[in-house]
């Protein structure tokens, strides 16, 4: 018997938040996939790519080299190939700018970088099992941006 596992993105440039993103996920008992990405430009060439496993989350950083979270999420939104991907931005940056602007196009949930491990772990667990057809059906600018 095959489990059926959660695909998860994240696309940020800072290597410390990677590793901890990803060990989170490692304590976490959610049977996740987790792959990283430097920036924009490898997280979209990977995302277009034919053969790649589209992820059922994408944790995307708004501040990245070459290509940022802005004109990924831009991107994604303009191709149908990627409707089915709920895109959490994950980002240091909660001002009113930022969380607007990224709720007008398209994202799903906004999440500012927590400052320690229990919290990210917290935060990841809560996103991952969202429903998220039933988050996204009635979005709301009240509940794009979470909190703990």
């Amino acid at each position: 018997m095959t489990t059926e596992h959660i695909n998860i993105y994240l696309a940020d440039d800072d290597a410390d938040d990677r590793l901890f993103f990803k060990d989170a996920f490692d304590e976490l008992k959610i049977n996740t996939k987790v792959s990283t990405f430097n920036d924009g430009v490898d997280l979209m060439n990977h995302l277009n790519d034919p053969d790649s496993i589209l992820p059922n989350v994408l944790f995307l950083d708004l501040n990245m080299p070459k290509k940022n979270g802005f004109e990924c999420l831009l991107e994604i939104k303009k191709n149908e190939k990627f409707n089915d991907i709920a895109i959490a931005i994950y980002s240091t940056s909660s001002t009113e700018e930022h969380i607007e602007e990224t709720f007008i196009n398209g994202a799903n949930i906004y999440i500012k970088k927590p400052n320690d491990f229990e919290t990210l772990k917290k935060i990841l667990s809560e996103v991952v099992t969202l429903n998220w057809q039933y988050h996204t059906s009635g979005l709301n600018k009240d509940n794009f941006l979470m909190r703990l």
